[in-house]
This record gives C-alpha cells, sequence and structure tokens, in this order.
C-alpha cells in the first residue's frame, strides 16, 4: 500500500496539534488524512469512511480519545475493530500508559513529539504489528511485549483466544 493511499484519522481536540500531526503525516507522504475535535465526530466520520490508521489524543477536554479506541474495538465490522491505534498524550504517568494499553491501543506516544518518533510508531504498527487477543474484558493487540524465552506453550493463561486477523486485509 502506498503511502498517499493511507487514510488517516487525527482525533484532538486542540486545532493546533491536529494541524501539526497532518503536516507530520504529510511529510511521510500520507494525504487522506481527517480531523475530528470529538469522539461524536470521529464516530461520523468513521460511519462515512474506512480509516487504515488513527492517532487519537488520550484527554480531550472532559472526555478521553480512550472512548473512542474502546468503541472502535467494540465494532462487528472487522475493517474498523482491527485498525492500528496510535494515542498521543501529553501525560507518560505509567497509570496513564496501561489505562490506554488496557483501552486497546497499538502503541502510545508522549508529547511533545518528533516526527522520528511519529514514524517509528506508524512502522511498528504497520510492519511489526502483534496478534489482537480477545477476553472477557479486552480485545486488541496483545498486551505483552515480549516473548518469555522460558514458556514453550501456546498459551500463558487458560482462557486466551486469538484473534486471527491475517486473512483481514486493511484497505
Amino acid at each position: 500500500m502506498s503511502t498517499e493511499t493511507i487514510r488517516t484519522l487525527v482525533l484532538d481536540d486542540n486545532r493546533q496539534m491536529r494541524r501539526l500531526i497532518s503536516v507530520t503525516l504529510e511529510a511521510f507522504g500520507i494525504k487522506k488524512i481527517y480531523g475530528a475535535n470529538t469522539i461524536e465526530e470521529a464516530m461520523d466520520l468513521y460511519r462515512d469512511h474506512r480509516f487504515d490508521l488513527v492517532i487519537a489524543d488520550q484527554r480531550m477536554g472532559n472526555t478521553s480519545g480512550l472512548e473512542f479506541v474502546r468503541w472502535l474495538r467494540a465494532q462487528a465490522d472487522r475493517s474498523t475493530s482491527f485498525v492500528p491505534v496510535i494515542v498521543i498524550s501529553s501525560y507518560s504517568e505509567k497509570t496513564r500508559i496501561i489505562e490506554a494499553i488496557n483501552a486497546g491501543i497499538d502503541e502510545f506516544l508522549v508529547k511533545p513529539f518528533k516526527p522520528v518518533d511519529l514514524a517509528r510508531r506508524i512502522d511498528a504498527v504497520t510492519f511489526k504489528r502483534r496478534d489482537f487477543i480477545r477476553t472477557l474484558d479486552y480485545f486488541g493487540p496483545d498486551r505483552r511485549r515480549f516473548k518469555n524465552p522460558h514458556y514453550t506453550g501456546p498459551m500463558k493463561r487458560a482462557d486466551d483466544v486469538v484473534a486471527d486477523y491475517e486473512e483481514f486485509e486493511i484497505g
């Protein structure tokens, strides 16, 4: 897939930050960029368009971009529920990062960020995508980043279920 055909949704309530992210994406060759100021606006855009990448701010006024991530992951349509999500946040506390991971994000990026850091996150969700898992209260990328070399079984927990997204084609 050419970068020019990647459809990206940028969800941030700060117009200047949306513009900064958009300009950075344009420098990477991504041309189809849609901006949303609210979660509701992002949901409306999603009903009319299918996106290949979502970049969302974690805190937006009294709401959270994580609400949008949870909505995405809960969709029955695989083209929606499996979309790669990068969350950008001004907060780097471990509790905020864990909250984002538990919402189903793929990658986390702290503001202010360098373009190379955003490029690395895009590379990770494009070429190094983790398997998706479904548990009773979670659906999203496997939250375990590293493989334990001492574990040889198929799953770490008896109730682990691996979602098959390899048959799913983005775009």
